[in-house]
């Protein structure tokens, strides 16, 4: 760490793209990592998928949050049991019903409301715009405005950004810088439903599985024998 000065907060959901992101941001910065649990079907997977990583870099500064306002609210089959987690189509057009409403707001504003308080000048999310599901909330254009609001509506103003290193990136892509920046994939989860055993039948198991396909490499977390989510 000798020679590292900036202090980063990075979003670090438990998945494999906040893994890279992370392991992007380790090369230059101190970290704090910001977990959000807001009632999502694999929350305590992802809580132990967190702090896994975190061990990992060997972050203290953690800081977890709990947002159960957005279960309450639902309009996603990720924190409403009576919505189903639709099977994978990577072709889909439309905005899946994985989608959390306004979700990256909420983490994003919890993110900029720490780092004014212990001054980190960098907050760093691995959103994916290109090989994602089509969330809004992943787009470029979508932080390119919160880093205005940032800049309007904090004390910071322009010394406090949000970073998306991962934005045009693919998921074999992202596979491959993980692999060449040696970060512990092995310690993410990715899958929507199931918290054992990944299920290979959601969106973002089919996206993981192609990514490591595509890669040519073999992804370390297990699957259900005879998932029908195979690289496309």
């Amino acid at each position: 760490m000798a020679g590292k000065q900036e202090l980063a907060v990075v979003l670090v959901s438990g998945g494999m793209d906040s893994c890279v992101a992370a392991a992007i941001a380790a090369r230059e910065h101190h970290m704090a990592f910001l977990h959000v649990n807001y009632g999502q079907r694999t929350e305590k997977r992802e809580l132990a998928a967190f702090h896994s990583i975190a061990d990992f870099y060997s972050v203290e500064r953690r800081l977890v949050c709990e947002l159960d306002f957005l279960k309450r609210i639902g309009g996603s089959s990720l924190t409403d049991p009576d919505i189903p987690v639709p099977k994978a189509d990577l072709h889909r057009k439309e905005i899946p019903a994985s989608y959390v409403p306004f979700r990256n707001t909420h983490l994003l504003s919890i993110a900029v409301s720490w780092a004014e308080v212990i001054g980190a000048n960098k907050i760093f999310i691995g959103a994916v715009e290109e090989d994602s599901s089509g969330y809004p909330d992943c787009r470029a254009s979508y932080f390119h405005a919160f880093n205005r609001l940032i800049e309007l509506g904090s004390k910071t103003g322009r010394q406090l950004a949000v970073h998306t290193p991962l934005i045009g990136m693919s998921k074999r892509e992202i596979v491959l810088k993980g692999m060449e920046l040696k970060a512990p994939l092995h310690f993410t989860w990715s899958c929507y439903q199931d918290e054992e055993t990944a299920c290979g039948e959601c969106d973002s198991c089919a996206l993981r599985l192609k990514g490591f396909s595509e890669a040519g490499a073999a992804d370390p977390i297990p699957y259900k024998e005879g998932s029908s989510a195979t690289p496309q």
